[in-house]
């Protein structure tokens, strides 16, 4: 009778409507306000900002079929029966009992106190077996993947600002150099040019040892952690870029390159690719009691992101190295120099250490909020501290 009266069909009109009312209206305010935001972030030329908004809206409406999917297949999902031996095996929190017997009857015995909330987990206590997901286990589910792709957008745009103001620095170095040009000084254009270019070479290839592999590598290992492009560097790399791949335009204005291959990249690395939903399966799978895969998992961006910054200043060293081989000493940008030929490569692995990154910080606080600090799945602070300082 209680469940009969709070089916839809002994629901008042009035609270359906206003609920129905409620929801319609906060909807149509956020989608006006992320529109009315859009054209503001176009007025104001925020081309970036506005990429991340666009990404955003695609995010959402993934998350909106996936809401709609799992509201739409919770009973179904719910009243699948399993034994329960199955139901202790690798939890995320070991329930303190004795034994494996003991364990069995306390699942059982919880499932039978849902007796009167749920029908489900009536059906399979009935058959002596427990649910395969609970009602509330899936309405968590369902949260922890909305905050985990709106923390990801968030934290791609924002790293996406940082890297913006990060190459808009470089724009002095880009005013120096161009307007001599204009002005007809190309004597004065082409000496600055040597004089940056033997500055270049010298810094990245003096001394013999310099060319010894392991030597190379630790040099670039080293150098990332300082300020790892200097005006020396801009300006012959540009020469070399421009010489290779726009040799008659001679006013190119290769700063505004960097920023527009900037802002493609940044589509490509905001959105959530299928592996990369992929590796939050293998983590849910993986996060067992006692293997403490949350804080070894946090190593795993660090690694990748040092191993990216050192490959793309030994890049740099390599083609430095070549140069000055050269009778005409000329740096020749070339993708040979990425692994596999390939830089792709690099910008996918900085699409995972972002992703990886944001999944720490949404599982972190989505675990707080929910079930608290003293969780045992957030595991003891020893843990918690130098993972989220990695990260």
């Amino acid at each position: 009778m209680a469940e009969e009266s709070n089916s839809f069909e002994y629901t008042p009109t009035w609270v359906v409507a206003v609920v129905c009312f409620v929801i319609v209206l906060m909807s149509l305010f956020a989608e006006r306000g992320l529109h009315k935001l859009g054209k503001w972030l176009k007025k104001k030329n925020q081309d970036a900002l506005f990429e991340a908004l666009q990404k955003l809206k695609e995010e959402l409406m993934l998350l909106g079929f996936i809401s709609l999917l799992l509201t739409v297949t919770q009973g179904a999902i719910s009243r699948f029966c399993i034994p329960p031996h199955l139901a202790i095996i690798m939890l995320p929190c070991k329930r303190k009992t004795k034994g494996s017997s003991e364990e069995i009857h306390h699942v059982i015995n919880n499932r039978r106190r849902l007796l009167s909330a749920s029908n489900s987990a009536a059906h399979c206590v009935q058959k002596g077996k427990v649910q395969l997901f609970s009602v509330e286990a899936l309405h968590q589910l369902h949260i922890f993947i909305f905050v985990l792709a709106v923390v990801h957008v968030i934290f791609c745009a924002t790293t996406m600002v940082l890297g913006g103001a990060r190459i808009r620095q470089w724009k002095a170095w880009e005013d120096s150099i161009r307007p001599a040009s204009e002005s007809g000084g190309q004597t004065k254009t082409a000496h600055e040019h040597h004089h940056h270019l033997q500055k270049f070479l010298k810094k990245h290839t003096k001394g013999h040892w310099r060319k010894a592999f392991v030597i190379s590598w630790l040099i670039s290992f080293f150098k990332h952690f300082t300020g790892s492009i200097t005006k020396s560097d801009y300006i012959a790399l540009r020469q070399g870029f421009i010489k290779a791949h726009f040799d008659h335009m001679a006013q190119f204005n290769f700063h505004e390159y960097i920023l527009r291959n900037l802002e493609i990249d940044f589509k490509q690395i905001v959105g959530i690719s299928w592996y990369l939903w992929l590796f939050v399966v293998i983590f849910l799978l993986l996060n067992v009691e006692g293997w403490h895969t949350y804080f070894w998992l946090a190593f795993l961006p660090l690694i990748l992101l040092l191993l990216v910054g050192a490959k793309l200043e030994h890049i740099i060293a390599l083609m430095a190295q070549e140069a000055n081989e050269q009778t005409h000493k000329e740096v020749k940008p070339s993708d040979d120099h990425f692994w596999f030929g390939k830089p792709v490569i690099i910008l996918h692995l900085i699409h995972f250490i972002l992703f990886q990154n944001s999944f720490e910080i949404a599982f972190f606080f989505w675990m707080w909020c929910t079930y608290g600090f003293e969780s045992c799945i957030m595991e003891k602070v020893g843990y918690i501290v130098p993972r989220l300082i990695m990260g």
